[in-house]
């Protein structure tokens, strides 16, 4: 799997950009606020059809712009496909694939498979379950479409139960909505759980043995999985809807779980050093990157939002292993250590205020040579 070309049009500071990219290393490098990260954020948007920075769509759309557009051509599996995303200021994002125009948002999960690995993935190990939920739904929903259709009812039917709760004092009889909507929240809560669970046992096996070689075997690191609630789960929503009631929110579920990491018996986000930290984070992102070869049975897209500032040497090594036979698409502001590294062999990108200049890497050789 790999992206061939990218096009932007109206898109954050880019006019318009239409790029050519490399099925191995592409480098966009420049100084801050040029738009690297835009780039980035274009391509997880057609995997995921959101921004992984949580913005609305019309505040990625150009300024005095009332629309935007990408597309994106990627191959898959010796098949060629066309990703049209059409932004709307005032309306919902319109999107297609091949020419022809998906119906619901979900039917493209899976078509692009992306991991994304930013400073701000420190927060998934040192912030609050919310970012750890976030992290296990985006990954999931890519890779497990049961478990995005799952998601989607259950996040549809806990809306509507939180709207009914807070304006329990219209109804006649409220326990006998509930009644309706816990049988369904529960029957996709089961499946949800359980989904995560499978995935957390998958990916913690992987993420033991890298962060073991990371650390040359000096610590161990466990992910473990914990569910809001699971055991005497119909007992427990039932138990808890007075509760629900009284403070007009629902107060339990999978929308409340968390996953914690362990460095033996201590908890890395609570009693991990900084660097016990990003060596976790840089672990959990080489296991993704594992899992989901496993199963797709292809490559996924790794994006590298200026990453390598933020580690030491060896971490550095650990992640520049693990672009092998990826197509590997990064940003940065400085090219040397790539070059030093020899990351790379194919296209390097110097960006500046949306605009784009594209060389080979030879010749970004030699014009670091000269410059040198």
């Amino acid at each position: 799997m790999f992206i061939e070309k990218l096009e932007l049009k109206n898109y954050r500071n880019y006019e318009k950009l239409d790029i050519n990219l490399s099925s191995d290393v592409n480098i966009f490098f420049g100084d801050n606020a040029q738009g690297k990260t835009n780039i980035l954020e274009s391509i997880y948007l057609c995997a995921t059809a959101s921004s992984h920075r949580g913005s609305k769509d019309k505040d990625i759309i150009r300024f005095d712009n009332d629309e935007a557009h990408i597309k994106l051509f990627t191959k898959k599996r010796e098949m060629s496909y066309r990703i049209d995303m059409h932004l709307k200021k005032n309306k919902a994002k319109g999107i297609a694939v091949n020419g022809v125009p998906v119906k619901k948002i979900s039917e493209i999960f899976g078509l692009l498979n992306v991991i994304l690995f930013s400073p701000e993935d420190l927060s998934i190990i040192k912030d609050g379950p919310s970012k750890r939920r976030k992290f296990l739904d985006v990954e999931l929903c890519q890779i497990d479409k049961i478990y995005l259709n799952n998601l989607i009812s259950y996040n549809k039917i806990l809306n509507q139960r939180n709207k009914f709760l807070k304006d329990i004092e219209k109804s006649d009889n409220p326990d006998a909505f509930l009644d309706v909507l816990d049988e369904q929240l529960i029957m996709y809560a089961k499946e949800i759980i359980k989904r995560r669970r499978s995935f957390i046992d998958e990916l913690g096996k992987i993420v033991y043995d890298i962060h073991s070689k990371i650390s040359d075997k000096k610590e161990n690191i466990m992910m473990i999985y914990k569910p809001n609630v699971e055991d005497r789960i119909e007992d427990i929503y039932f138990m808890n809807r007075e509760s629900d009631k009284r403070y007009r929110t629902t107060s339990i579920g999978p929308h409340r779980d968390d996953v914690i990491f362990l460095n033996g018996k201590e908890d890395i986000r609570v009693f991990g050093s900084q660097g016990q930290q990003r060596t976790a984070a840089l672990s959990l992102k080489l296991a993704e990157i594992e899992l989901v070869k496993n199963r797709i049975k292809d490559n996924p897209i790794l994006l590298l939002d200026d990453v390598l500032s933020e580690l030491d040497e060896k971490r550095q090594n650990h992640l520049i292993e693990s672009l092998k036979d990826v197509q590997t698409i990064i940003t940065c502001t400085g090219v040397d250590d790539f070059i030093n590294k020899q990351i790379g062999k194919n296209r390097i990108f110097k960006v500046v205020n949306g605009t784009v200049d594209e060389r080979s890497f030879n010749e970004w050789i030699k014009k670091w040579k000269h410059e040198k």
